[in-house]
């Protein structure tokens, strides 16, 4: 099983494909610098695609994704004035139209899990999860004046909507840690249809190598994926409360 890690120079994607070859998993990452992975330098498992997401044109992105069965994406934005309020503005969302587009090009004859780490601060609209009105007033004036939190949303949306549940060539996850912090080691974390805290008013804590773990956990399948596949389950670790 090979998976392809987007976003790979990421401070949570390079743990995700560190996480993946540790389980002795081939990874197939998609990044721009390839010296943000020059700790697995060599490792035979580990094949680089220096490039960007959004410049490869369709023929090539549908060659990256082929012979892959998941596809995990740790694509955000920069916490700059730059990252935030410049350009691209969809660089999520387009980057999973891109990669689905791809996969379903490539017709795979068993659906290619797709893994997308979102945000705690996005809801489900398919559980009409319940906010309160100050919430819903701030993830509105989020939503006006932060650029990344609406392209988190058309991201996630796009797997909900247009990719859907019965889809024959994607299956997906979409992973909703709440506010990101880094630990040296995976630790105790719990997994919720839903948040349990407001992540506007009662933030909890996600270590990125929690996250990792559990994005490579559904992207080989099994149990992880059998429970959570065409849901966005909400990570937080034990330790934060």
């Amino acid at each position: 099983m090979t998976t392809l890690v987007v976003g790979a120079s990421g401070a949570t994607g390079r743990l995700l494909v560190g996480q993946l070859l540790e389980r002795g998993e081939p990874v197939r990452a998609l990044l721009r610098s390839p010296d943000a992975l020059r700790a697995w330098a060599g490792d035979p498992r580990l094949s680089l695609v220096q490039a960007s997401v959004l410049d490869l044109d369709p023929a090539t992105m549908a060659r990256h994704v082929a012979g892959c069965t998941a596809v995990a994406s740790c694509l955000g934005h920069g916490m700059s004035l730059r990252g935030i309020y410049g350009q691209p503005r969809r660089l999520v969302a387009d980057a999973v139209r891109r990669l689905c587009e791809a996969v379903m090009a490539n017709a795979p004859g068993r659906p290619v899990r797709f893994v997308l780490m979102n945000t705690a601060g996005n809801s489900n609209r398919d559980l009409r999860e319940p906010l309160s009105l100050a919430q819903r007033a701030v993830v509105a004036l989020v939503r006006a004046l932060v650029p990344p939190h609406a392209d988190n949303e058309a991201a996630a949306d796009y797997l909900r909507v247009v990719v859907g549940q019965a889809h024959p060539a994607i299956e997906w996850a979409v992973v909703r840690p709440d506010s990101l912090v880094d630990r040296d080691a995976v630790s105790g974390y719990e997994a919720y249809p839903s948040p349990v805290r407001s992540a506007i008013f009662d933030a909890g804590r996600t270590s990125r190598i929690n996250v990792a773990h559990f994005m490579a956990e559904l992207a080989l399948g099994g149990a992880a994926w059998e429970r959570w596949r065409g849901r966005m389950p909400v990570i937080y670790d034990t330790a934060a409360g």
